[in-house]
């Protein structure tokens, strides 16, 4: 299996437990197809540098993953559906920092 971290930024009108149930999703989603979560880091609700989809703000939520690419492939394909979920991006890694990102 791969590691990877799966960063996705959701709308700002959201409450902390809406993220919080995302980020759980996404969890699901993993641990469905034989993968583990490694981390999950929520870096709270962050200005963006520009507008994305009318807003000027968004909740960062990241996971550390440790899954085939099937699965990774299947978590994007969730996530790209999800109305709120702005933005998304995932990236392969060799080793994942144990430190706070």
């Amino acid at each position: 299996m791969a590691l990877y971290e799966h960063v996705f930024l959701a709308r700002q009108d959201l409450a902390q437990a809406q993220v919080d149930a995302l980020a759980e999703t996404a969890t699901k989603i993993v641990e469905d197809g034989k993968g583990k979560v490694v981390k999950t880091e929520t870096w709270g609700l962050r200005s963006l540098a520009y507008r994305i989809a009318k807003n000027r703000k968004a909740h960062y939520v990241m996971l550390q993953i440790d899954a085939p690419a099937g699965v990774v492939a299947e978590l994007e394909r969730q996530t790209a559906i999800n109305e709120d979920v702005i933005r998304y991006m995932t990236i392969r890694f060799d080793e994942l920092e144990a430190g706070p990102s």
